[in-house]
Formats: structure tokens, sequence, C-alpha cells
């Protein structure tokens, strides 16, 4: 896995243009059948990697905490919700509110997440890869397929049988 995560941001680099021209074509006429084809290649994908292995997610990014997400962590560690603001998280540039620094205060040597029946819904739903009208979202997959070897796996996969069509 090691390996993997230090040629990731390279190959992501160097398919970038490609998604982007690829995405840019995807949104103009999405076929059809994309909704479940992501849902099967996302499917195929996570039986063969297990992210306990990897977590760079956790370890590179935070995820944006909504009002909902502050509510149910913050109960979960008997905390206000505005103690939890002040002990976890901060307001980006784009006045969402996300983790005062990465890698995420939650995340165990292990790779475990210790509020992982509460975990952010950006991190429940992360890399995306398997939402409806997924060519919505080709700014924030084109970031993620640099950050998780499943996202590029995906991508790449998803590239092939959507140009063989």
């Amino acid at each position: 896995m090691e390996n993997i995560l230090k040629q990731l941001p390279q190959k992501a680099k160097e398919a970038e243009a490609e998604n982007k021209k690829f995405f840019a074509k995807l949104k103009k006429k999405p076929p059809k059948h994309l909704d479940s084809l992501m849902q099967e290649l996302h499917e195929e994908e996570f039986k063969r990697t297990d992210c306990l292995t990897c977590a760079n997610c956790c370890k590179t990014t935070g995820p944006l905490f909504t009002d909902k997400d502050i509510e149910r962590i913050s109960k979960h560690f008997r905390m206000k919700p505005q103690q939890f603001i002040e002990t976890y998280l901060r307001i980006d540039e784009d006045k969402d509110y996300v983790l005062q620094s990465v890698p995420c205060t939650f995340l165990g040597a292990d790779n475990y997440c210790s509020i992982y029946d509460v975990r952010p819904k950006a991190c429940r739903e992360f890399p995306h890869t398997d939402r409806k009208k997924f060519q919505q979202i080709s700014n924030l997959t084109i970031k993620n397929v640099a950050i998780c070897p499943a996202a590029f796996n995906i991508v790449e996969e998803m590239k092939r049988r959507v140009n063989s069509k």
C-alpha cells in the first residue's frame, strides 16, 4: 500500500488532463446507465480494497462537518456542540467547519476511527464514487483520485467501460 500511495499523486497528475476532458464530455451527455455503472464499479473495487490498510483520506485531508454531524458527534462525546467546535474544528475559507489539523484527530495508529459509528457524512460517503448523478461532482472526484487509490481505480475502469461503448 505504501508504494501505491507514493505513486498515486503522480499517477493522478498524469491522468488529470484526460480526466477533465472525460468528465466534461460526461457532464454534457451522461450515459443512461452511469448511476448503475458507478454503483457496480464502486462495489467491485471495495471488495478488493481495505480502507484500513490505507486511511490516506484521514491522514491527508479533513472532512466538512455539517450541523447534523456536529450535533451527533458532540452528543457522542457528551459535549455541547459549541464546546466540540472549539475543541476540534475551525472555519475554513469557504465558511465550512473542518478539522483544526490533519491527520484526523479521531484516527488511531491502527487506522481505525474512534468515532466510526458517528463519523461525519463526508467520511461515510467518501470517496463519493457510488453517488447518483456522479458526473456532477467531477471536480471533487479529480481531487479524490489523488488521495484515494480506490477512487483512482474506479475512475480508470469507468473511462475504459464508458469509452468502449
